[in-house]
Parts: structure tokens; sequence; C-alpha cells
């Protein structure tokens, strides 16, 4: 017997994992307030264990923010399932964002009004902006292998090669749209989909988690929207930008691109396969790090 769906209210609620975001939050604090007309949303800080105190203070300042302390940095999918898993039944709509966004007046309201118009619709993502304006690509196409590798190896050297372009979808207008994965820094869930799919895969500890999602969420019959009517500026690496953590990430970062394709190829038949992407991520890894430098 399939286990009974269970059923949430239409209320909304924000989780955000922080990890020393510094002032940072107070901005995505102080503009998510503009978001919406509605009335005040609770937002759970969901801590990765922040030296900064920055999230401590946020919650002891402001009513509608709980602090949710996880004790240990456990990346960043896995401190959004739990601060999904903290907020009660009311809340149907979820959104999962960085604490280093500034919201454009009225977005929120824009990615819910879509979200009601469109029923299968599991996750949608705003136009997020960078700091100089610029717009960041944030709906893309599920990588294929041939794409990906493509996009993998000329991404940085000739950013507008028709692996990277195709990807990104970067040529195309600035309509309302399906994707197969909308960037993780800023999300709208409906949260019967987030859990159909047991929401975010945990093994990820930063970067690709939103890729894995966007595609079990398709998979599961839902649908990732773009609303490029709704805005967001994302500062971006307030707290990865810091030397000690960099490196990390870049780790990280090719790490979970391994797990991602692993996971689609696997079995004895295509362990050559997998040996090739482990020496190219290293190979990438270790030019991206010497670019850096």
């Amino acid at each position: 017997m399939q286990p009974r769906e269970r059923s949430y209210g239409d209320g909304l609620a924000v989780v955000t994992v922080t990890y020393s975001p510094g002032r940072t939050l107070d901005t995505f604090l102080d503009s998510l307030q503009e978001a919406t007309t509605g009335s005040s949303v609770p937002v759970v800080l969901a801590d990765n264990g922040s030296t900064d105190g920055a999230p401590e203070r946020a919650a002891r300042d402001r009513s509608d923010v709980t602090f949710l302390p996880i004790g240990e940095n456990v990346g960043y999918g896995a401190g959004a399932n739990r601060g999904v898993a903290a907020l009660g039944p009311e809340y149907g709509w979820i959104v999962v964002a960085n604490p280093d966004l500034e919201w454009r007046p009225g977005s929120l309201d824009t990615l819910l009004d879509a979200g009601r118009r469109h029923p299968r619709a599991g996750a949608l993502g705003p136009l997020i902006r960078e700091p100089s304006g610029e717009i960041y690509p944030s709906a893309r196409e599920v990588p294929s292998l041939v794409a990906g590798a493509g996009h993998a190896a000329l991404g940085q050297v000739w950013p507008g090669n028709p692996w990277s372009t195709a990807y990104r979808r970067s040529r195309e207008d600035l309509t309302e749209r399906d994707a197969g994965w909308l960037s993780g820094s800023c999300l709208l869930l409906r949260r019967t989909a987030f859990d159909s799919v047991d929401g975010f895969d945990p093994r990820y500890f930063m970067y690709f988690e939103d890729v894995d999602l966007g595609e079990r969420l398709t998979l599961a019959g839902w649908r990732n929207v773009y609303v490029p009517s709704a805005e967001v500026v994302h500062v971006g690496g307030v707290s990865t930008g810091k030397p000690e953590v960099s490196a990390r990430m870049l780790a990280e970062h090719h790490r979970s691109a391994y797990r991602y394709l692993a996971d689609r190829h696997p079995g004895p038949h295509r362990a050559p396969l997998r040996v090739a992407f482990r020496a190219g991520l290293a190979v990438r890894s270790g030019l991206t790090a010497r670019s850096a430098r």
C-alpha cells in the first residue's frame, strides 16, 4: 500500500541555511518584508555552526525568525531538509534560499502567484541578478553526458561554446518557462512535491543538490518553473569566499559533480566511464585552482 500523501495548509515559510552569514543576513531579512504584501513570513535559520553570532542576533531581535542550531556543518541540502522538517503542516509553500540574497519588492508574491497558476509546479525560481546587474543563468537544462563534458571542459576558457550555451539556455528570452533545474540559491517549493522526492539528497554537501532535486522532481511528475518576473540579487560567496573555505568548496564542487555523474551511470560495465569522470574532474579541479591563484 502506498503511503498517504500528507496534506498541508496554504501558509508560506522561509528556510535559510546559515554559516556565519554576517551582515548579509540583515539585508535578506529586511528585504524579505518588501517581497510580499501579506503578513509577516516566518523564517527558520537552519544553522550549520556559525561563529559570528549573526543568526542568534537575528532570532533574538526579530519575532518572526527562529534559530535552529544543527551543531555542525552538515551541508546545504541536509541543513535545508532539517529546516523544512521543523515547520508545521500549516506551511504548504516553502522558500529555501541563501542568506546572502536581497529580495526585490513583490518578488515573493510573484513566485507564489505563478505557483498557484501551475498546479504541477514543484519548484519555482526567480530571475537572479549578480550585484553588477548581470543576469545569472539560474534556469538550466539537466546536463546530458556530451553537453556536460563540453561545458566542464570548455566553460571557463570558451564561455560561449555551444555546449555551455545550450546547458545554460543563456540565449533564450526572459519568459516564464519550464527548466530542467533551478538554482538552489532561491527556490519556492510546493511542500507536497518536496516530500514526494524526500527533499534534497543529503549526500551532496554543497553543489549539485539543486541539479539532482530538479531532475528528481521532473521524474516524479513535477515541473521546475522559471519565473523571471520575480527578481532577487545574489551577493554570493559571503561564507564560501573566505580563503580557508574556498579551496574546500572547489573540492566539494568536483566531488559533487562526480557523485551526480556516477549515480547516473552505475554498474560494472560503466566503471571505465566513471574512471574517466574522476580523472577529468581531477584535471579540471587542478586547472581551476591554479587559475584562482
